[in-house]
């Protein structure tokens, strides 16, 4: 089965190129209808006035390379099947195409197909009397002492380099000179965890669990070392040393590419490890991280060094109207503010009220009581802890209650004082939506000293933040008829509200919140809900 979303693996190039095209900020992307077999994206706004700027090759690379074709970059981008050259008709059609007096310069990676496509069409394109000349990119240094190493993701700064001096009006000789320079002081290498995914092929999973594979290749080829993942630091300061070696102490601008498939996340993480690495000494300017050349799905990335001198680094940092390019930053200071933390905890002066005394510790003892009870019929309905949840916060109230720790006298700190320890002692989500009550009323009770409505006031908010309501089988069946009444009728009618309150959830065939709710009716019919019982309880327990 495939790992990739497509249509048929035959249009899947074509899909994607008309997605970049519908969605492109600048609107100035379009492609050529030629025939199916020939993809080609160009500027809609060219005029063939000055040097075209060609690059392509295989897709799978996305956004390379159509994602930097605009003003100020590529003027064309040819498009081959997934990790295939594209034909020399293709590229052909291309230079012909964009191609006036002032010439065409083709960016090329090097990889044997990509060279001789791009090469054969370029020297067809002579004969027709055009102007055309080309650089060949090989900015991989994982392999040492290659005879041909390869084209990744250091291609951008030469596509941008090139772009540059191309707008500038400047001669075709003077623009491929400008891109060779650049090419020839480019230092890219990669790592990756996984390979990438072919569209309609098997995924090799040949890299184990909690390794790496050092410069591997952006069609999957295997790397040229097994490495340890355990802490990214260490694979990216083996990957700094590499290019450190290779850019001598000069001055450089990095490139962080996104292989295709590492998260947001990751990349944040590596663009820390990054910047904080041996590479910082001598690194001016920071591109990304975002994807650049992608090996479709790759879980990888790659550092790119090119050496800066002042047209150089001048070409990198012009603004264009390209979609994929990244504009190039001066690492920011990521140094945090001091502050004070702020206190979760309540000032209070402890007091006593003997009415007051009264009624928490009859609470806290009923709710007590009811530890057997209330996980009996949680055991029927959810996992069997709602006894033990509701009493671990008694428990501690009547603790506090005992050691005469709470402001009787002062309701609405009694009322905020028990919500911070409910929240503390309980733990889960009942825990916090009783403190959520306590709290929300406690602040009423302050600012209108009227506590039926103060306590009215903090279902409110746990009815807010909480999601559920009347009829959805919780505690809340119970507590709000109860808390009405209360306030209407007083308690003696509240008491008998919150009994059929709770009396009413054992009819409820469906729950809508909690455990309950992942259980069928079968399960629910004639059971209780354990927090409405509480609740009714704890109204009972000042019967008459």
């Amino acid at each position: 089965m495939s790992k990739l979303f497509f249509n048929e693996r035959k249009t899947l190039v074509s899909d994607a190129i008309d997605g970049l095209i519908y969605s492109n900020q600048h609107n100035n992307l379009t492609r050529l209808d030629i025939d199916q077999h020939i993809r080609i994206v160009i500027r809609k706004d060219w005029d063939k006035s000055k040097v075209a700027i060609i690059s392509g090759g295989g897709s799978g690379h996305e956004p390379a390379h159509a994602g930097f074709v605009g003003e100020g970059m590529l003027t064309a981008a040819v498009c081959g099947d997934v990790f295939a050259s594209p034909s020399v008709e293709a590229v052909l059609n291309a230079i012909i195409h964009v191609t006036g007096e002032a010439g065409c310069l083709l960016i090329v990676k090097n990889y044997t197909g990509d060279r001789l496509n791009f090469g054969l069409a370029a020297e067809k394109a002579k004969k027709l009397g055009l102007k055309v000349d080309m650089v060949i990119v090989n900015d991989d240094i994982s392999i040492e002492n290659s005879k041909q190493p390869r084209g990744i993701a250091g291609t951008v700064f030469v596509h941008k380099v090139a772009g540059y001096y191309a707008q500038q009006n400047a001669s075709l000789e003077e623009v491929r000179s400008k891109a060779q320079r650049c090419n020839e002081n480019v230092y890219s290498i990669g790592v990756a965890v996984t390979s990438c995914h072919i569209p309609g092929e098997e995924n090799d999973d040949r890299i184990p669990p909690n390794k790496a594979e050092l410069g591997l290749g952006i069609h999957g080829e295997p790397g040229v070392a097994e490495i340890d993942i355990d802490d990214c630091r260490d694979v990216v300061e083996l990957m700094s040393k590499k290019l450190l070696a290779k850019t001598n102490g000069q001055k450089f601008a990095l490139l962080l590419n996104n292989l295709g498939g590492t998260s947001p996340l990751e990349m944040s993480l590596l663009t820390k490890d990054v910047v904080e690495s041996s590479l910082a000494q001598d690194m001016s300017y920071l591109f990304g991280p975002k994807p650049f050349v992608t090996a479709i799905d790759m879980k990888g990335f790659s550092l790119s060094c090119v050496v800066l001198d002042k047209d150089t680094q001048a070409a990198l940092l012009a603004p264009v109207n390209v979609e994929s390019w990244a504009t190039g930053i001066q690492v920011n200071d990521a140094t945090p503010i001091k502050a004070e933390k702020a206190s979760n905890s309540l000032e209070f002066t402890p007091s006593d009220a003997p009415a007051i005394h009264f009624i928490v510790d009859k609470v806290c003892s009923t709710i007590m009581g009811l530890k057997t009870e209330l996980n009996h019929l949680d055991s029927l309905v959810g996992d069997g802890d709602t006894g033990s949840t509701f009493s671990s916060g008694a428990s501690k109230i009547q603790q506090e209650l005992n050691d005469k720790n709470l402001p009787l006298a002062d309701i609405q700190k009694l009322l905020e004082v028990i919500g911070e320890q409910l929240a503390i002692s309980m733990g889960g989500s009942s825990g916090i939506l009783l403190s959520i009550f306590f709290t929300a009323a406690g602040t009423h009770f302050g600012k209108h000293q009227d506590l039926p409505e103060a306590l009215l006031n903090g279902l409110e908010q746990m009815k807010f933040f909480g999601g559920a309501k009347v009829g959805d089988r919780t505690m809340i069946d119970a507590l709000e008829p109860a808390l009405l009444t209360l306030k209407a009728e007083g308690l003696p009618i509240a008491i008998l509200a919150a009994k059929q309150g709770a009396e009413s959830t054992a009819q409820m065939l469906e729950a809508k919140a909690g455990r309950s709710s992942y259980l069928n009716s079968d399960n629910l019919e004639g059971v209780k809900d354990p927090g409405a019982v509480a609740v009714e309880k704890v109204f009972a327990a000042f019967q008459a």
